[in-house]
Formats: C-alpha cells, structure tokens, sequence
C-alpha cells in the first residue's frame, strides 16, 4: 500500500476554543460552555488519540468502508464540539384542522394531547440533555449534542402521524419546519 492510501485513512478534528476533551478507553467526554456530554466509540472501528488540540483519528482497516466510517466518526466529533460552543434549534410547527393539538412537557416526556380528538394523550420521550418549549402554535427544541436534538424532533414527529388515513386529506400533526446552529430562547 502506497503513502498516499494510509494518509487517506487518518483524519483529525481541531478542538475550538472553550472545549475540553479527554479519552478513557473508548469513551470520549466533552465539556464545553453550554454543558458537558460523552460518546462512546466502543462499536465503531476507529482508533483515536488527544493531541495538542486535536484529535486524530486512524482507521483499524483499510476498505471502502473503513474510509466511510472514519469520516462518519470525524463528523459525530466535530458535531458534539461545534454544539457545545453554540448549541442547536429545531422549530416544529402544529398543524391541525378541527381538533386542536396541545403539546406539554412533562419532565423527560412529551404529551401530545387531543391529536384527531383521541381521549388518550399520546406520550414521547426527550433524548438526552434535550429541552423542548411548546410556544403556541410551534415547539422549539434546543440542546447541544445534535444527534439528540433531531432524535427527540423524530420522536414527536413520528408520535403524531397519522395512521389508517390519507395523509393528503389528514394533514394533523407536528412538522419540523427549521434547522439552525444556535440557541433560541
């Protein structure tokens, strides 16, 4: 194998200013300036080491897909850091045309109240360090690990889709209709 194929199977992520990494094992913990998180990297075949404000990684093999999952991998890393700096909001919007939806936080679960006129709430979890605040008509989902963030907009999403009916004529719901970096109270 030439120089140039091992140099294609290494990558590094540039820790910015303000973020805090350290390895145990295959554990990687984060602290940042909106709050602290981990991530294990015990499934994903990467080798990874600390540097002077870098973390370098270096795939275990070398095929197509090794080359894949190391990027993959640099991706979740570089995510986490950039999210512990800024942070991440997802706007959702409630959509119905008879019954009116209400949304509600309940500790770690979210409950979507008369959705179609159901007497029964229907009941979600929040992922991870997620916080959701239901504003009127639209629920704002914030936190700084992405991963969490769009899983718990996932969630509701999925929650309050409607079954056994057309979903041209059906439109009730809760939609996601914007994605951005930052915090937005």
């Amino acid at each position: 194998m030439s120089t140039k194929q091992i140099e294609k199977f290494k990558g590094e992520v540039v820790i910015p200013e303000g973020v805090k990494v350290s390895l145990n094992k295959y554990m990687l913990h984060f602290i940042g300036p909106l709050g602290k998180t981990h991530k294990s990297f015990k499934s994903i075949p990467v080798s990874i080491e600390i540097t002077e404000g870098k973390i370098l990684l270096t795939s275990i093999e070398s095929k197509k897909t090794d080359y894949a999952i190391l990027h993959t991998a640099r991706s979740i890393i570089r995510n986490i850091c950039e999210g512990l700096v800024t942070g991440y909001t997802i706007k959702m919007k409630i959509v119905f045309s008879h019954f009116p939806i209400t949304v509600k936080v309940d500790g770690k679960k979210i409950i979507i109240e008369n959705f179609q006129g159901e007497r029964a709430p229907r009941i979600t979890n929040i992922v991870g360090n997620t916080k959701v605040i239901p504003k009127g008509e639209d629920v704002i989902i914030t936190g700084e690990v992405w991963t969490d963030v769009t899983q718990t907009a996932a969630n509701i999403e999925q929650k309050s889709k409607v079954k056994n009916k057309d979903h041209r004529v059906f439109l009730d719901g809760i939609y996601g209709f914007e994605k951005k970096k930052g915090i937005e109270k």
